[in-house]
């Protein structure tokens, strides 16, 4: 455990050691705090990115710095995070103090020139955000909201929605999943399962596809009871 604490130098084995732990973790601490730090980057998350990265960076780095203070500090942070959490869903002022209500940019069609300067967006990275959104009219929008994590929500008027087969009252099939059988040439058995079907169906249907085995499959998807298969590139 040399490794753990600070050194004049370490060997090369001791900075592999020393990566590992920080590396595992750091995983550790994100499987605690949860997917939402990793899918939302809001201002509790950018805080905890920022801070994660500064105290893990310097003992990996410096072999006079020991990694216990930094897990101590990590560990406090974490704990943290999560009673940050805890509160925004459980008090409404601290919710509203990290995650502030959305605003509107347009409005019923009109830009909401204070609304822009207060998310620090110029009209510019507005037209950037229509394209990315394939709108390329912002006379379509009706509004556009700024959301809490510095994404916009666009809401088209009703003219230039996309029909829907609700809209044309039109009876649809229901919805199926694809669920992926095969990956580089490996069968998961549990989407398999969740299928309704067994192994002995599968090697049944890839020979009717002039498939020997799975192992020779790319990926195969299966949505219902037709199974799509793709192949290999051919390496020729």
């Amino acid at each position: 455990m040399d490794f753990f604490h600070a050194q004049e130098s370490l060997t090369t084995i001791q900075w592999i050691l020393r990566a590992l732990v920080a590396f595992l973790f750091l995983l550790l601490a994100a499987k605690i705090m949860g997917q939402r730090s990793m899918a939302q980057l809001r201002l509790l998350d950018f805080v905890m990115a920022i801070l994660i990265g500064n105290i893990l960076a310097h003992p990996l780095s410096d072999q006079h710095l020991g990694l216990k203070g930094s897990m101590i500090t990590m560990v406090v942070l974490v704990v943290l995070y999560v009673a940050g959490t805890y509160l925004s869903l459980k008090w409404k002022r601290f919710q509203r103090l990290l995650d502030p209500s959305p605003y509107p940019l347009i409005e019923q069609g009109k830009i909401r020139y204070q609304n822009l300067r207060k998310a620090r967006i110029s009209i510019d990275i507005l037209l950037a955000e229509l394209r990315k959104s394939q709108i390329e009219d912002i006379q379509k929008i009706s509004h556009a909201i700024w959301e809490p994590n510095g994404t916009i929500s666009f809401f088209l008027h009703p003219e230039y929605a996309p029909v829907t087969p609700a809209d044309m009252k039109l009876a649809v099939k229901p919805l199926l999943l694809s669920r992926a059988v095969i990956k580089e040439g490996e069968i998961d058995h549990e989407e398999l399962k969740k299928s309704g079907k067994d192994e002995a169906w599968l090697h049944s249907q890839l020979k009717a596809h002039n498939e020997s085995k799975a192992a020779d499959v790319l990926l195969a998807t299966l949505k219902g009871d037709k199974l799509n298969i793709y192949h290999y590139p051919d390496q020729s």
